[in-house]
């Protein structure tokens, strides 16, 4: 099966700010989420990918194909759901409904309107009378009902409930069932990541740490908590980074380096950035 999206060696420089060779894929029928800080460039490689800046270097590849900005028609197989509604706020649903259809060659009226319906949207409301919630679903709406084949997502679920975060996510669960289709979705709610992800990307101050299948990185740590003296038994190249504290430390180690009879927990992924990120802090 095609890569969705292939990054080679991309980097966007800015005057405070470096993206730095930035190389990852995302498979086909996959959800990769992209974590990272505030400010760590997870919009800046969906800006690069949705050929909204212009880069320095490097290359990115589309359903298998190079591209340059000169076959338009790949974007039309990408849905974009930002981090706010970009719809202007006089605009009704009903109206949003008559520009995309010149926008998109594959658009789907029939199937715009039964997103409204399932989210429970009035097609003749303003942009500016929704909620929060109301501007993302109108903004999915939107993004699937063009036929896309990649789902670009940018917080799209910050400030929703729990109940619309969960609506959300089996919305997601149900576009990948056809496996051609893919989702990039950048979140600080790694909680939801941890559901829902097949891959991880971690961009921390412009730079990758990993890019891994999520079981393969949940199966590879775990934290183990100690006293000193014992954290001196640990391999020094298998712990990742550790924390001291008055009454003892804490580490995140590779779990097939962990001593047998040496009690650890389960790594979660936010546990995983947090040490790698201060592993890379140390380093």
């Amino acid at each position: 099966m095609k890569e969705a999206v292939r990054l080679e060696h991309v980097s966007k420089s800015y005057t405070d700010f470096l993206l730095d060779d930035i190389s990852f894929s995302v498979p086909g029928g996959c959800i990769m989420g992209l974590i990272g800080e505030n400010g760590a460039g997870k919009t800046t490689i969906l800006k690069s990918i949705l050929q909204l800046i212009h880069l320095d270097q490097g290359k990115i590849y589309l359903f298998g194909e190079e591209y340059d900005g000169s076959r338009r028609e790949r974007l039309n197989q990408i849905g974009v759901v930002m981090d706010r509604c970009y719809f202007e706020p006089e605009l009704t649903a009903s109206e949003i409904n008559k520009v995309l259809s010149k926008v998109y060659a594959n658009w789907q009226t029939d199937e715009f309107f039964s997103y409204l319906d399932r989210f429970s949207i009035n097609p003749a409301l303003k942009i500016k009378e929704y909620s929060k919630g109301m501007s993302v679903k109108i903004s999915l709406a939107a993004a699937l009902s063009h036929q896309s084949r990649l789902l670009i997502l940018d917080e799209p679920a910050s400030g929703l409930d729990p109940a619309a975060r969960e609506e959300l996510l089996d919305l997601f669960w149900d576009f990948i069932q056809e496996e051609d289709r893919s989702i990039l979705l950048s979140s600080h709610i790694v909680t939801d990541l941890e559901k829902v992800c097949d891959y991880i990307t971690y961009i921390n101050n412009g730079k990758l740490l990993f890019s891994e299948d999520k079981d393969i990185l949940l199966q590879s740590y775990g934290i183990v908590k100690c006293s000193r003296k014992e954290l001196s038994v640990l391999e020094p190249e298998a712990v990742i980074a550790t924390r001291i504290h008055s009454f003892g430390a804490e580490a995140l180690v590779k779990r097939n380096h962990i001593p047998d009879g040496m009690l650890y927990e389960n790594a979660g992924i936010e546990q995983i950035m947090i040490f790698q990120n201060e592993r890379r802090n140390l380093s």
